[in-house]
């Protein structure tokens, strides 16, 4: 992996210039920027959810600087499918341009036009789907339909002088998929033929071997769970996982048993979802979460957010008993979802908190409730030895995702040196067949807090986790303006430790004298007298309570 930040030179002409700018060593923010002929086309453009040492933080964003004052040169932004981590961060590029087209299946469009409508946003959007060819800008693009954990996804073919490359989105090999839609493993093949140039593939399940199990292998056993639970069901998803929704409505209706969906995520996608075909619900089967609790508790199934164990997501405010629905003795909870890497600690304690209050926990580690959307190493394999490529790219994945599907691609036969471990901002530039590394842009995180983007920063997450951590003190004197004498003080208030205030008496004459003899030395100067009175305290607290507390000291000139 390149680490050393250097700029590219600039592009020279009849080169294909690829900056991957998310999704690499990370799951999530996939985006990757594309420039040929002085314009850009995006492909994907998604968030990253924070981890627990990201304290307050919502969402994390790519990092937009390699594009900011090239806004008028995007032809298109290619969305591969509609799952947060390809197109939630959209609504905030469009906020700096509105007018960029959207490109992407009828599905997709759908799902991040409900989004931007949150956030008043119209966007102008050219609706596609496999088989179809469009010209943008100087990018000869070919969708192709691939299959994955959500209805209407494609991969997409980007064709220039500069050569063919194919960009698979999340995808895996289902051979019988629910909906019937394969990986157009035809379309592949022909692409191979023509000969790909750059292979930039997804990498979440590289490292796992063999083959991902079918989707309708789910169906059977959500049947077995819902029929036998004697109470209420809870089923937790991903609110964008319409192939595993239907597959619950399809088993709560075969049992007697209506279906409310929980979580405004939820009820936007699968309203979304129905209206235009991709689920099927019978008559009579779904019901208002308001009107569901009039109903037996065996003849009930709610489907519900929070399966990654997001704190403000339904299924953890359940396990708090901080929700209208409580879950209790006899009830079934079901988590139809894989583990995002980094959030298992927050997994578990939901499943804890729910098995403490006397639910049934089905989850993919008891139960074959959730296969993955992901091709495993098996099936990459597959895609390498049909498409010959001469250049691998491997994307979407943690740096271990990344180096497995490197590997499998050299297996195959791809040169070692044609395997390009990247990691975001790393500059590739393609023609005749090579690609070569030419920069490293200095990217990084855009947080996302409350109504504030890209505001917080590392060393605000910092301050927090210290606050969460270590606790808070602080410390106010007013002194002398003129002598530099202690008026009043020092006064100490102490957040987030066990003892009293009281334990601070003993520190309060060394602040004292500290302060004393910074006087006597002729300081005046408040803000220097406060880093006498941070330094005295903080050694303190170090040597006595073993604590690296924040601390705000205030010197008060009267």
């Amino acid at each position: 992996m390149t680490n050393t930040v250097s700029a590219p030179a600039k592009l020279a002409p009849g080169t294909l210039r690829v900056t991957p700018v998310g999704g690499l060593g990370e799951i999530g923010r996939n985006m990757t920027v594309f420039e040929f002929d002085g314009k850009l086309l995006i492909v994907d453009c998604g968030v990253l959810f924070p981890e627990e040492h990201q304290p307050g933080v919502d969402l994390i964003l790519p990092d937009f600087e390699a594009i900011r004052g090239r806004l008028d040169d995007i032809v298109g932004v290619v969305l591969t499918h509609g799952h947060e981590d390809h197109i939630g961060a959209v609504p905030y590029l469009l906020k700096r341009k509105g007018d960029i087209p959207l490109i992407g299946s009828q599905l997709t469009l759908a799902l991040v036009e409900a989004k931007l409508k949150e956030h008043r946003i119209k966007p102008y959007t050219l609706t596609v789907k496999e088989g179809q060819r469009e010209q943008v800008g100087p990018f000869d693009l070919e969708f192709v339909a691939v299959n994955h954990s959500i209805p209407d996804a494609l991969a997409v073919g980007i064709r220039t002088p500069a050569g063919l490359v194919l960009a698979t989105g999340d995808f895996k090999m289902d051979q019988l998929p629910l909906d019937g839609r394969l990986t157009d493993l035809r379309a592949f093949a022909r692409l191979g033929e023509e000969g790909v140039d750059m292979f930039l593939v997804d990498s979440t399940n590289a490292d796992v071997p063999g083959f991902t199990p079918l989707e309708r292998a789910i169906g059977p056993v959500l049947d077995q769970v819902i029929g036998k639970a004697p109470r209420r069901v809870i089923v937790a998803s991903f609110s964008s996982h319409i192939h595993r929704v239907q597959q619950v409505i399809d088993a709560a209706a075969a049992h007697g048993r209506r279906v409310a969906f929980l979580g405004r995520s939820m009820v936007r996608n699968m309203t979304i979802a129905e209206q235009l075909g991709y689920l099927h619900v019978p008559d009579g089967v779904l019901i208002d979460y308001k009107k569901a609790k009039d109903l037996p508790d065996d003849r009930i199934v709610y489907m519900s957010t929070g399966s990654q164990g997001e704190p403000m997501a339904v299924l953890s405010r359940m396990a708090n008993l901080d929700h209208a629905i409580e879950p209790g003795e006899g009830d079934t909870v079901i988590l139809a979802s894989s583990l995002i890497p980094g959030n298992e600690n927050a997994v578990y304690r939901v499943i804890d908190g729910l098995t403490k209050l006397g639910a049934n926990v089905v989850h993919k580690a008891n139960a074959k409730v959730h296969v993955s959307g992901h091709a495993a190493a098996g099936e990459l394999l597959y895609c390498y030895n049909i498409l010959k490529p001469k250049n691998v790219l491997p994307v979407h994945g943690e740096y271990r995702h990344l180096m497995a599907n490197a590997k499998l691609a050299q297996d195959s036969g791809v040169p070692a040196a044609n395997t390009i471990i990247a990691e975001n901002g790393t500059v590739i530039d393609l023609k005749d067949g090579v690609a070569t590394v030419v920069g490293q842009l200095d990217l990084g995180f855009v947080y996302v807090d409350g109504s504030s983007v890209g505001e917080i920063t590392d060393a605000d997450l910092k301050d927090r986790r210290i606050l969460g951590e270590e606790g808070f003190i602080s410390v106010i004197v007013v002194v002398d303006a003129a002598t530099g004498r202690i008026v009043t003080g020092p006064e100490i208030h102490a957040r987030g430790f066990a003892e009293d205030d009281a334990v601070f008496d003993s520190v309060k004459p060394k602040i004292a004298q500290a302060l004393t003899e910074a006087a006597q030395s002729g300081v005046r100067d408040p803000h220097a007298l406060q880093q006498v009175v941070r330094r005295t305290i903080g050694r303190w607290v170090n040597q006595s309570l073993r604590r690296r507390p924040m601390i705000v000291p205030m010197v008060i000139e009267a």
